[in-house]
């Protein structure tokens, strides 16, 4: 199997082979500097020179994957394409050229895949499993900031802030080295100011650092730990590091560490980011693993092959979601029944819905996030918590996984999917299905969480060809249910074709 990964400075590409229990074993690594960030970063669009560039070396790249037989590759782009206005057309040249369909990842989807890598490298150490822990990933266009606590994902967010960002936002490459270290200084200073406000580094005792100029950092002033993976740099050492490099230009740092220019010149503003967040949490030292985002494609490749799953990412994206239904001050209980109840229809009518067990993880995601629109207004809630979660980075969930997410929340009331729906409408054919399959499970699971029920194991289901029984365990009464599952059945009825009794 192959990653290959277009970045903002760099496109990357590594081949690896599948091992037994989802464990695979890399044969290979290859990195081609193409600037493609300046373009995007200076004009908003990549230009036909690093166009051009890009199907180059992805020419060469695909011949490797011939050489190697590669039997899957997953071949993604980062900010650098994310942002371009011109990105749907780089896309379609690369495929006519090159057979490659690039996948744009969103910022959350690189977050997940990075900790994921993460995860892996740290294994068993105590201080990251323990406490509160930061990942911080300085990319050249965006910066990925993950929060653990006791070894589980509890927040990440992605912050549109990078080092080849900053070179291109400060347009000051020809200012002396102190002058430019300093302009960099105050531009950090700012953003993590702001990050801080969304995430609490000073509760963080561990920083786990991840990006090849902090790999750097770790070669000059590092010591190994208990993994090959993980070598650590004592706080004092990294600052002493930092101060020798703000000395030099990007010429001298060439010349003195054997870096490459593209190497040299991203070097002091990163390192600058990793000191300043480093400076806001209490470690005392950087862990810095030699993993990259790509690692967590390839263990999620190998996942798939062998038929395995990463059940910390699944709670990380449970837990996540239930954060974000707590920030919009979601009845969390209402919630936890809601998506407990939808997952028990879903498994049941597993032979009428035909779908697959990532859907049922969606649907357990929007049941949480289903009333996050009352934030904004009761009134036409629903309509209000499409906008908030179409418009949210949910961590571990694509962007497509997320507009599906937004649909199945838009339509738990109210209307069904009618053609005058212009977002529902635009959706490929197949997510408009899995929207209204889940829809009226969901649609049925609220309607039964609106009354006394504490709990799904007191739901028991039966059915014939035209109905749908609910028998209701523990409760002596049932007229809240039966009246809230009358007025919203209609659409399960529609799409399941069968009524809905409650007992």
């Amino acid at each position: 199997m192959a990653v290959i990964d277009i970045g903002t400075n760099a496109i990357r590409m590594v081949v690896a082979q599948v091992l037994e229990e989802g464990r695979y074993e890399v044969l290979e690594r290859y990195q081609r500097a193409v600037w493609l960030g300046q373009d995007t970063f200076r004009r908003g669009r990549i230009g036909a020179q690093c166009m051009r560039a890009t199907v180059e070396v992805l020419r060469d790249y695909v011949r490797v994957l011939r050489e190697y037989r590669i039997e899957k590759v997953r071949a993604v782009a980062t900010s650098s394409l994310r942002e371009a206005a011109n990105a749907d057309n780089v896309l379609d040249r690369i495929y006519l050229a090159c057979g490659l369909n690039i996948e744009i990842i969103s910022i959350a989807e690189e977050g997940r895949l990075t900790v994921a890598a993460v995860r892996e490298a740290v294994g068993e150490l105590s201080e990251v499993n323990q406490g509160h822990s930061l990942v911080a990933d300085v990319g050249g266009g965006s910066t990925i900031l993950t929060i653990l606590d006791e070894g589980e994902i509890v927040n990440s967010v992605g912050v549109r802030f990078g080092s080849v960002r900053l070179l291109e936002m400060l347009s000051a490459r020809s200012e002396p080295a102190d002058r430019l270290s300093e302009l960099f200084r105050q531009h950090i200073r700012m953003q993590a100011a702001s990050v801080t406000r969304t995430l609490p580094l000073a509760d963080c005792d561990t920083f786990v650092a991840v990006g090849g100029d902090v790999r750097f950092a770790a070669r000059e002033a590092g010591r190994p730990t208990h993994s090959e993976d993980l070598l650590e740099v004592p706080k004092d050492r990294f600052e002493q590091l930092i101060e020798q490099c703000i000395r030099h230009s990007p010429e001298e740092l060439c010349r003195r560490f054997n870096l490459t220019f593209a190497e040299a010149e991203t070097l002091v503003p990163a390192l600058l980011m990793y000191w300043e967040l480093l400076a806001r949490t209490q470690a005392t030292r950087l862990l810095v693993a030699k993993v990259s985002m790509r690692d967590g494609v390839l263990a999620e490749l190998a996942r798939e092959t062998t038929g395995s799953e990463d059940q910390s990412i699944r709670e990380g994206i449970l837990h996540a979601a239930y954060a974000m239904a707590a920030r919009y001050c979601v009845d969390l209980e209402h919630a936890r029944v809601s998506s407990e109840i939808a997952v028990r229809l879903f498994d049941y009518l597993q032979s009428d819905h035909g779908l697959q067990r990532r859907h049922r993880f969606l649907l357990q995601i929007a049941a949480i996030l289903h009333e996050v629109g009352r934030f904004i207004s009761p009134s036409a809630h629903h309509k209000h918590s499409y906008y908030v979660i179409a418009n949210s980075e949910i961590f571990g969930l694509t962007p497509q996984e997320t507009e599906i997410i937004a649909h199945i929340a838009r339509y738990h009331r109210r209307s069904p999917p009618k053609p005058s729906h212009i977002e529902y409408t635009t959706l490929p054919r197949e997510s408009r299905v899995v929207v209204n399959k889940l829809a009226a499970v969901l649609r049925v699971a609220d309607a039964l969480a609106r009354g006394n029920i504490q709990s799904a194991e007191q739901v028991e289901l039966g059915h014939d060809e035209d109905e749908l029984f609910i028998t209701i365990r523990g409760l002596s009464k049932v007229f809240l249910e039966k009246r809230s599952v009358a007025l919203k059945s209609d659409m399960f009825e529609d799409v399941y074709g069968m009524k809905v009794r409650v007992e």
